[in-house]
């Protein structure tokens, strides 16, 4: 994965929210992922999505927790599920993870 580098908080969410177009359909990342390649905490990660006001342009719902939980959706987690559950990606709902987590992870 393209490592980066940005002084400017402005310009990482930018380059986070434009790396989101980039993940194909039934693929997913994590925040950990995600940290690793803009040099920032999967926290801070997950703020910075929070932050989205354009989800149905810039596809959250597809960063996940590590542990193969489904982390945060500001619409939502039951959209979340079902925007996964859409891309073929298997979760159990009741547990609120991903099923077989390796199998659907993108790596740029």
């Amino acid at each position: 994965m393209q490592r980066y580098k940005k002084n400017n908080f402005e310009d990482i969410k930018k380059e986070i929210f434009s790396f989101l177009l980039k993940i194909p359909n039934g693929k997913i990342v994590t925040y950990k992922m995600l940290g690793d390649i803009f040099h920032l905490h999967p926290r801070v990660i997950g703020k910075i999505l929070a932050s989205n006001k354009h989800p149905e342009i810039y596809p959250c719902y597809k960063v996940v927790k590590s542990d193969s939980s489904l982390g945060g959706y500001n619409i939502g987690i039951k959209e979340k599920i079902r925007k996964l559950k859409k891309e073929g990606i298997e979760v159990d709902e009741k547990k609120r993870r991903i099923k077989n987590l390796k199998n659907y992870l993108y790596f740029a």
